[in-house]
């Protein structure tokens, strides 16, 4: 959104100031704060929405609220071992896939091997960016 005014400036009418004010808006979908699901567009006036449902943004809350008694910094990340070693073997897998892209352009491989490759990577990275 790019908005521009009109105004007499201080010195006098003949004085023409202008500002602009540009929003960037973040492409693709937005992501649900708590559980990582697509959250669902709403319209295109106000905030955006960050959680998928009500029941998130209570666990977001009571999360915060416990943080705040620990005295852990908000924007901490805390996973669990499980979770922690699942992340692992996702990055793991993405950067095992970015190898074989890598390997495949150095043996100059088709288009139809690289596009296979590089379609196992984009898969690799998507599932790699969900944290819960």
């Amino acid at each position: 959104m790019v908005r521009s005014a009109s105004r007499t400036g201080p010195a006098g009418p003949d004085l023409e100031q202008t500002s602009t004010v540009s929003t960037i808006r973040r492409q693709g979908p937005q992501r649900c704060l708590w559980c990582g699901r697509e959250v669902a567009a709403g319209s295109s006036v106000g905030r955006r929405r960050r959680y998928c449902g009500q029941s998130c943004r209570q666990r977001a809350y009571e999360n915060r609220s416990a943080m705040q008694r620990t005295g852990i910094p908000e924007d901490a990340v805390m996973l669990s071992a499980d979770e922690r070693d699942s992340l692992s073997d996702r990055l793991f897998q993405v950067r095992c896939a970015a190898e074989d892209v890598a390997t495949a352009l150095a043996e100059r491989a088709g288009p139809d091997e690289l596009s296979a490759l590089v379609e196992v990577l984009l898969t690799a990275a998507r599932e790699a960016e969900v944290l819960r």
